[in-house]
């Protein structure tokens, strides 16, 4: 049984362990997370640790990405556990700091890339980017790692996030790892605990439908039909509302089609089952 995990919770004792590895010469790796973790945010910490010596995640439950509406109370909370999972994982310290640590009285300052964050999540969630950008500025400012690790499943988050530490020239190399999935395709998420059992059969289904959607693009399906087939194809699964099905550039999230598109690209989608919203996307 691996010993406790370390988790400090101010900036000044995150960074005195940070300079004490580097003096040390040791890599730091690190992986931004909010929490009820599941085997999609420890891949990550593994994939840090075959790419770093030391790991740092991070534990922080952002409310400055959830709109009024969205489910930040509600959002599942468990550090002993995280915790632990992590320690499982070769962690090697949680950064777990509050919000007014995160936030202190008078937060005045906000990041926003525009562009890449503008269209599919940025149009259903138009607050949300804005407060990812924000906190994984600061994040990655706190930890100072030589690179951090995101998984490809938040995509479009993935390449904001891309996109800021590019124009910002901050000194970290960004990493994205693949989909955690489970056997039927439906991508490891905190919120799949929403889904009730009827639920959780059905939501496998999205990965099944995007894979097909993506093979007919690649053969040189028009992007418009593909796209309405897709969206039919999960209404009559139970999927109520579908929210995008979408065909992107594979960097900066342009639009394509309506004709046939030139690969490679990105095929988006998000739909709700219940109260229950599923992102997925696969590679063009």
């Amino acid at each position: 049984m691996p010993p406790a995990l370390p988790i400090v919770r101010s900036t000044g004792e995150l960074r005195a362990q940070v300079r004490a590895w580097r003096a040390a010469g040791e890599r730091v790796g690190f992986v931004p997370t909010m929490g009820a973790l599941h085997e999609g945010h420890l891949s990550l910490v593994r994939l840090a640790k075959t790419r770093a010596d030391r790991c740092v995640a991070s534990v922080f439950v952002n409310p400055t990405q959830f709109a009024p509406s969205e489910d930040f109370a509600a959002y599942p909370r468990d550090e002993a556990r995280d915790a632990a999972l992590l320690a499982d994982a070769g962690c090697d310290l949680l950064w777990a700091p509050t919000v007014r640590e995160m936030y202190p009285d008078g937060f005045a300052t906000a990041v926003s890339v525009s562009g890449v964050s503008a269209p599919l999540e940025g149009e259903k969630r138009p607050t949300h980017f804005q407060g990812v950008a924000t906190v994984v500025a600061k994040l990655l400012n706190q930890v100072q790692p030589d690179l951090a690790v995101f998984g490809e499943k938040d995509y479009q988050q993935l390449m904001v996030v891309r996109r800021m530490v590019r124009d910002l020239d901050l000194p970290v190399e960004i990493v994205g790892a693949p989909t955690a999935r489970d056997p039927d395709g439906l991508a490891l998420s905190s919120r799949n605990a929403y889904l009730d059992a009827a639920q959780r059969e059905t939501a496998g289904k999205l990965n099944v439908i995007l894979q097909e959607a993506a093979r007919a693009l690649a053969k040189g399906a028009r992007a418009d039909a593909v796209e309405a087939e897709a969206v039919a194809m999960l209404e009559g699964l139970g999927f109520d509302p579908v929210d995008y099905v979408e065909v992107r550039g594979r960097e900066d999230l342009e639009r394509l089609g309506p004709g046939p598109i030139l690969p490679p690209a990105r095929l988006l989608a998000a739909a709700w089952l219940g109260r229950t919203r599923l992102i997925d996307n696969v590679a063009v």
